[in-house]
């Protein structure tokens, strides 16, 4: 099926790059992955070398200059990998912790955090979550207060993916007493420094691949040049980063609901000697039928969201609305294909049972459902 305009050839070609790539040098090591708890540095690096890590960033700063629908393509290939967390972790530092730093940042903090991210020299992580505070922004406690040529924060995160192994966090603290979203600032912090700590790891129900902590920060003094973007503003910044972050998601829960819906019908081919013009057959085939309409209705609304933010919009309504729905599409597919595997989907010798265990956290992560139901019933003016 041809997508156009979305797609053109280079972005058909680039798929085939990325998904043998997948195939041949991630998806065999899933498993082992899962098992170990996180992927390893090396894939990073090797990614960083095809250029995967700054598929958008433009070539001066090392990217590859590239179109937003580059990483939509990157998204989605990722989620055949068969180990979510890998793909979150890889999204985490291409699509969440660095894109501030290009937006915002100074020369010398591109230099310092941004290129060598792209090049798969650092690992990245984001700080946004806390022990007391989901997705409410506006309402974090982490604090940073100026110390002549430093800023001293104090204070806790949780749920950091890639945290306990980043090289940096691009972290959001409070830096004034002023409510709500004002007072709010963004920091490029090493996670080497004195006084970081990862007070523990998360043992997950999903996306076992990547590695989460809770991350303690005490009396961490970073330097002034540290500070991302404007003092006060990065209420602003982190707004704008999460609509890419959801984006990125939806178009990653498309390409997981698709890759889902193929293992489906192979596995119903497979098995026809068995199934064949039996009743349970036809209604399995008639699922999967009304499962590839739903996947397409979805993936349309993604990519003419995609569309709009590659083109530098950020319509919070509509980008709402694509996360809501292909996350949700994303774990239902899943769940339907482990149901056609019957016993064997609870089976960890098949991959469904990853796929199903991992697409539920995106109805969590980056807002939850009722979060953007509620942006949703906003946009539409229900008070």
């Amino acid at each position: 099926m041809t997508y156009a305009p979305y797609f053109t050839e280079k972005h058909d070609k680039f798929r085939e790059e990325v998904r043998y790539f997948i195939e041949n040098e991630v998806k065999p090591f899933a498993k082992e992955w899962e098992e170990q708890g996180y992927f390893p540095r090396s894939i990073l690096k090797r990614m960083g070398e095809l250029g995967y890590l700054g598929l958008s960033y433009p070539e001066e700063v090392g990217g590859l200059g590239g179109d937003y629908f580059m990483s939509v393509v990157m998204a989605e290939e990722k989620a055949r990998a068969g180990a979510g967390g890998f793909a979150m972790g890889i999204s985490v530092q291409t699509d969440m912790a660095t894109p501030p730093i290009m937006e915002f940042g100074t020369e010398d903090q591109i230099e310092r955090f941004l290129k060598p991210s792209i090049r798969g020299e650092k690992l990245a992580c984001l700080g946004i979550t806390e022990p007391n505070h989901g997705s409410d922004v506006a309402s974090i406690e982490t604090r940073a207060v100026r110390d002549g040529d430093e800023w001293v924060i104090n204070g806790s995160k949780m749920y950091i993916t890639n945290g306990p192994r980043a090289d940096f966090i691009t972290l959001v603290t409070r830096t004034s007493d002023d409510p709500g979203y004002r007072g709010i600032s963004l920091f490029l912090v090493d996670l080497d420094l004195p006084g970081v700590t990862v007070s523990k790891t998360l043992d997950k129900v999903g996306m076992r691949s990547s590695d989460t902590a809770e991350l303690i920060f005490e009396d961490v003094r970073v330097p002034h040049e540290n500070l991302l973007g404007e003092e006060g503003k990065g209420f602003y910044h982190i707004m704008w980063e999460l609509q890419g972050e959801r984006i990125i998601s939806a178009a990653g829960a498309v390409g997981g609901a698709q890759h889902s819906l193929e293992v489906a019908y192979r596995y119903l081919n497979e098995n026809l000697s068995s199934l064949e013009l039996t009743e349970q057959y036809h209604a399995m085939k008639h699922l999967l039928a009304e499962t590839a309409i739903e996947i397409e209705a979805v993936r349309q609304l993604v990519y003419a969201t995609a569309y709009r933010f590659g083109r530098n919009e950020a319509p919070a309504l509509e980008i709402s609305m694509a996360k809501l729905a292909a996350l949700q599409l994303s774990h239902q597919v899943a769940d339907t294909t482990l149901q056609i595997y019957g016993e064997n989907g609870f089976d960890n010798a098949y991959e469904i049972e990853r796929g199903w265990r991992d697409s539920r956290l995106g109805r969590i992560g980056a807002g939850t459902d009722e979060i953007m139901k509620g942006i949703i019933s906003k946009g539409l003016g229900i008070n």
